[in-house]
């Protein structure tokens, strides 16, 4: 490995709850300085781990860090981001985010941060549970929006190479299409699943398991989560739309076919 990928990182984190302490543990094996702040105080857990916790923003901002990571809600980012003390930061650093929506980072980070600083977009289409037996052939999906500092941006997407993850390099737009989809296609099943309450039952299929994992998985998730991939995410409205007319077509079909036998029983 050139002494480029080798170089250690100071990474500050804005943002500490489990998907972030999650990252900090593989990010601290691979020998980076980690760093973290967040509105709920994590000072106990970070010290445990070994790593700096600022209880406020200011010595945070100070800290001289090469990344800055933010791991903040979906719903809480937008006043995350222009509340930071951008002036306090000692020179232009590399900014980036694993959001689980991309337009909606980039577009808040080009707005807040001065043109001299770096934005890369991420987002680790894995976490805690998936992620729990290692990250190799995981996907990693990317967009360096703005970089100048190649050196600082190819050490930190290191990080997902050397634990083998799949690395996708996506514009921000077509991760929001694709995640629409997918992603959020598949919370809504599990959340209109959990509202059913369906339970296993004696006579289970290996479908119907499989449909109570899906609802399991989903409601491990926060409806803050949930409903931010809904509410930034501009695609996921017609996805919500695709699936309601889907469900009206099943249905429809289902009492056609109802009407027929009803009409071949009177015709026998």
């Amino acid at each position: 490995m050139s002494s480029s990928m080798s170089r250690t990182l100071k990474i500050g984190i804005i943002g500490y709850g489990p998907f972030a302490q999650f990252l900090a543990k593989i990010m601290m094996k691979q020998g980076h300085i980690i760093s973290a702040t967040s509105r709920s105080d994590y000072s106990h857990i970070c010290s445990q781990l070994g790593l700096t916790f600022f209880t406020e923003i200011e010595p945070f901002m100070d800290a001289d860090h090469d990344v800055i990571l933010i791991c903040t809600s979906i719903l809480s980012l937008s006043k995350v981001l222009k509340s930071l003390p951008i002036h306090r930061l000692k020179k232009p650093i590399l900014f980036a985010e694993v959001l689980s929506v991309k337009e909606h980072p980039k577009d808040l980070l080009l707005q807040v941060l001065p043109e001299d600083f770096d934005v890369l977009c991420t987002h680790p289409m894995f976490g805690p549970e998936s992620g729990k037996d290692g990250w190799k052939d995981l996907p990693f999906v990317y967009d360096k929006v703005r970089i100048r500092d190649e050196e600082i941006c190819s050490r930190f997407l290191q990080i997902f190479k050397d634990e083998g993850c799949r690395m996708v390099e996506m514009s921000c737009e077509e991760h929001d299409k694709l995640a629409a989809r997918s992603q959020f296609l598949t919370h809504t099943v599990g959340r209109v699943l959990s509202e059913m309450e369906i339970e296993s039952t004696s006579m289970d299929t290996k479908g119907f398991q499989k449909l109570l994992q899906l609802k399991e998985s989903t409601m491990k998730n926060s409806f803050d989560l949930y409903s931010g991939l809904f509410v930034h995410n501009r695609f996921a409205k017609q996805e919500l739309k695709n699936l309601e007319l889907a469900l009206q077509t099943v249905k429809q079909k289902l009492l056609e076919r109802m009407d027929d036998a009803l009409e071949d029983q009177k015709d026998s």
